[in-house]
């Protein structure tokens, strides 16, 4: 690839738009971030990293509900994507659900659904990271 620059671990070929990579992909320390939510499961937080893992608040969530709450981030464009998933704080793998609802500059509404049989209080903890568009 004679065209390629090395980028840190990654090759930015300008001839096309994909991206190879010779080890893992992520963020460094400085971008990424905790918050524990306050109050209830619905309560927004806030948190200016591209990536990072916000602790829910241990209020319950009935079998089959879903509960949305506001992140803001002064880092989010509407062109960009956002990854969640469920890291923790689930007692018994495979009960909840993460979601995106949407996204917007500065903010997006995150979600989680409980699959679980019945009714769950728990501090689940979600990890997320933002891949960034143009």
């Amino acid at each position: 690839m004679s065209n390629t620059q090395p980028t840190g671990v990654a090759f930015a070929d300008p001839e096309f738009t994909t991206c190879y990579a010779t080890q893992e992909i992520g963020y460094a320390t400085a971008a990424q971030g905790t918050v524990t939510q306050a109050t209830s499961k619905s309560t927004g937080v806030t948190l200016n990293k591209s990536s990072g893992q916000i602790t829910m608040n241990n209020a319950a969530l009935s079998n089959g509900a879903v509960v949305t709450f506001t992140l803001t981030n002064n880092l989010l464009s509407a062109k960009d994507v956002i990854i969640v998933n469920v890291s923790g704080g689930a007692t018994t793998a495979g009960t909840y659900t993460a979601l995106v609802s949407s996204i917007g500059a500065g903010s997006a509404v995150l979600g989680l659904y409980n699959i679980s049989a019945g009714s769950l209080s728990e501090a689940v903890v979600l990890n997320y990271a933002i891949i960034h568009g143009q």
